[in-house]
């Protein structure tokens, strides 16, 4: 490390630690709210039991490279959420904007646009490689388990270690105007129903110029009908007790990190409702939503159901499918308790 790096990073350990001391069970995340920084400069300065080593960008090239880890532990999150998923990485596609790993545990879909700075962090003995964004925040992690190739781990750290690291500089995330019309048009609806896949919502939102959550009070009630919030707990106790497989979605704006598949152990911690299974841990703060959705979409298989959960602010906190794949029809099961929350009917 430079002189110069130094310089920006003990002034970060000493009030960092200081903090820490007086909250010893607080994660890093919050500390750096606390201190009005970023948590990517608390890696970059070393706080704590953090020993870290800045990576080469750009990260397309390391992401090529995950699947020699074996076995890991994929972890995504927004504010309101946590979604971690332990498999290997597989099916790797890693373009200049987008990429993509489809294999049967990890699932993710990249978006790199405003990736930034990479880390191989070893924090009190746990390993992990720790991607962020320009504004220092979190896209994406890989921790290391008793699973994992740990020489492949350290090859791929040397491989890619920057030998002259700079501080790295953040750029504070600048709000947009929205922009949105304030209300859906008549047009959105046979355009809604003329939807052969459900990708193509992305694409209907841009047409009309239209936010996600304005789309779905103007389509209809038979098409996205709003519920209590305390439905997404409901659901995954439901789910758990039918044992009826189903897809978690979370994800921010570089990553969405996917889950399928049935769960057992569900538990209450305050503000948080967790699914506690070996391979797949969510962690949800249900305090954080405003407002619940079930939406119906048309495709060539059949309806597609969901469960939409979002913050004060709009964004999406956690979307829930039933567990299925392009050209497989919807479970019955999924698409009969979902129906079954409707106050209204919904159109079949």
């Amino acid at each position: 490390m430079t002189a110069s790096f130094d310089q920006q990073a003990a002034p970060l350990r000493k009030r960092y630690a200081e903090l820490k001391a007086e909250q010893p069970k607080a994660r890093i995340r919050n500390l750096a709210a606390q201190m009005s920084v970023s948590e990517m400069e608390l890696v970059a300065a070393g706080c704590g039991e953090i020993r870290s080593t800045r990576l080469r960008e750009p990260a397309q090239d390391i992401f090529k490279e995950l699947g020699s880890l074996g076995r890991v532990m994929a972890l995504t999150r927004n504010d309101w959420c946590v979604h971690e998923r332990h498999g290997r990485y597989e099916d790797i596609r890693a373009g200049k904007t987008m990429g993509i790993v489809l294999g049967p545990d990890i699932d993710l879909r990249m978006f790199f646009g405003g990736w930034k700075t990479i880390w191989a962090v070893n924090d009190g003995g746990r390993s992990s490689l720790q991607f962020f964004d320009k504004a220092g925040d979190a896209i994406h992690k890989v921790y290391m388990t008793d699973e994992s190739d740990k020489p492949a781990y350290d090859a791929l750290v040397e491989k890619y270690a920057d030998p002259a690291p700079q501080w790295p500089g953040v750029e504070p995330r600048v709000a947009k105007p929205d922009t949105t019309a304030p209300q859906a048009p008549p047009e959105l609806r046979s355009d809604w129903l003329a939807m052969e896949d459900t990708h193509e919502f992305y694409g209907l939102l841009q047409k009309h110029n239209l936010s996600r959550l304005t789309a779905l009070r103007g389509v209809g009630a038979d098409l996205a009908q709003e519920v209590g919030n305390d439905l997404a707990e409901r659901m995954l106790t439901d789910v758990a007790e039918r044992d009826i497989p189903f897809m978690c979605f979370v994800g921010n704006h570089g990553m969405i990190q996917i889950h399928s598949g049935p769960v057992k152990k569900l538990m209450r911690t305050g503000p948080w409702f967790n699914v506690l299974e070996p391979h797949f841990n969510l962690h949800l703060d249900t305090t954080a939503i405003v407002s619940t959705w079930i939406v119906n979409k048309p495709s060539k298989d059949g309806w597609v159901t969901s469960l939409e959960c979002f913050a004060e602010n709009g964004d999406m906190i956690v979307q829930f499918f039933g567990a299925r794949k392009p050209g497989v029809p919807e479970l019955s099961s999924w698409r009969e308790l979902l129906a079954g929350y409707c106050p209204l009917p919904l159109a079949a």
